[in-house]
């Protein structure tokens, strides 16, 4: 496309920038080479064929997905790796993952007993070979077990002749949610122990474990570096935002992913805006984090709050003298950038102060 002024663009608009999004997804690289792990992006965040692609150009070994609706986009998209990191059991989604196995190595994720039944009667029925990673639960409490419950689920694995087990991973979520650096450190170590201890016991009953894996932008740097982790798969590290400015993960500097949004009235005590619910989401904090000011930072007058939000519009309410005139833009980056990017149809691809390309959210909307 021809390059255009961001000052033209029509709003709201999803905004990347490309160099700063590079420079993401090459410190995560350069850490992942320094400390001998492998690299598996979680692609939630992003939803971009283009963008996985990127990020394999760059090093990564394959790609995390949470839904088998992604892991269809991504595997016609040419993504030749592919760990869904969501325990899937219902015959509708196995016949779908069936279908992409011959375009991707698929790899799902288990963390019951009847699950892995399920999955070896479907797959022995289609005289095919599943590969599985064992979830651990590091304390979100979300899907994943304890440690002490792996070796009966490895067991069940080793009795299952169409499943494979070469993984043991988990997701630190809760570190969204540490109002401390120590916190963060402490769920780091724990994050790391359990996959570990996971591993060893598999081990212990003959089921060697290829992969171990951690995830967490807030954690990938600290339980990354502990002795026999293999992998790591952040997410929101390719983009950063305002939860993880609020954690010191991210600078503003560093945020790649902004809103570009139109001031559409003024009022003595208000400014409205033409971004509402339905562009940055009313996402204040993952996990229960409040570190958030606000729906979003502004760029240009960090001094302002938008304080509420309808579907379509954003108060910022202020009494303060400004000189904010209508149609005047702002760049806003969001809390959460993950829940913004699955609200567009696209993103403009800028480069300093101009969007010279246009890339698809292909995977938009794909949430089962």
């Amino acid at each position: 496309m021809e390059q255009t002024p961001i000052k033209n663009i029509d709003t709201p608009a999803l905004l990347l920038d490309i160099d700063k999004l590079e420079n993401n997804i090459k410190s995560i690289i350069t850490f992942a080479k320094d400390n001998h792990l492998n690299y598996r992006p979680h692609i939630k965040t992003h939803k971009s064929i283009n963008l996985a692609k990127m990020q394999i150009d760059l090093g990564a070994i394959g790609i995390t997905v949470a839904t088998v609706g992604e892991a269809e986009v991504m595997a016609h998209g040419g993504i030749k790796d592919i760990l869904i990191a969501y325990p899937i059991a219902t015959k509708m989604k196995l016949e779908r993952i069936e279908k992409i196995m011959d375009l991707a190595k698929i790899t799902i994720a288990v963390d019951s007993i009847a699950q892995i039944n399920l999955l070896q009667n479907y797959f022995e029925s289609k005289q095919k070979v599943m590969n599985v990673w064992i979830k651990i639960n590091s304390g979100l409490n979300r899907c994943g077990v304890e440690p002490d419950e792996v070796k009966a689920l490895g067991e069940t694995i080793k009795e299952a002749k169409n499943l494979t087990l070469n993984g043991i991973f988990t997701h630190a979520g809760h570190s969204y949610a540490a109002s401390t650096d120590a916190e963060i450190e402490a769920i780091a170590k724990k994050e790391a122990e359990v996959v570990l201890k996971s591993a060893e016991i598999c081990e212990s009953i003959d089921l060697p474990i290829k992969h171990k894996s951690i995830g967490s932008t807030p954690t990938y740097k600290r339980a990354g570096q502990v002795n026999g982790i293999t992998e790591i798969r952040p997410g929101n590290a390719v983009f950063f935002d305002m939860i993880q400015v609020g954690l010191n993960v991210a600078s503003i500097e560093t945020c790649a992913l902004t809103v570009l949004s139109a001031v559409g009235s003024k009022h003595k005590d208000r400014l409205v805006i033409d971004a509402g619910s339905k562009t940055l989401n009313l996402d204040k904090g993952a996990h229960g984090n409040e570190s958030v000011k606000g729906h979003g930072y502004i760029i240009e007058h960090p001094e302002l709050t938008i304080d509420r939000l309808s579907e379509e519009h954003g108060i910022i309410t202020t009494t303060q003298e400004n000189d904010i005139k209508i149609t005047d833009k702002i760049t806003i980056i969001p809390n959460h950038a993950c829940t913004v990017v699955n609200l567009f149809d696209e993103y403009l691809i800028c480069k300093e102060d101009q969007v010279i390309d246009k890339w698809p959210v292909d995977a938009r909307g794909r949430v089962k």
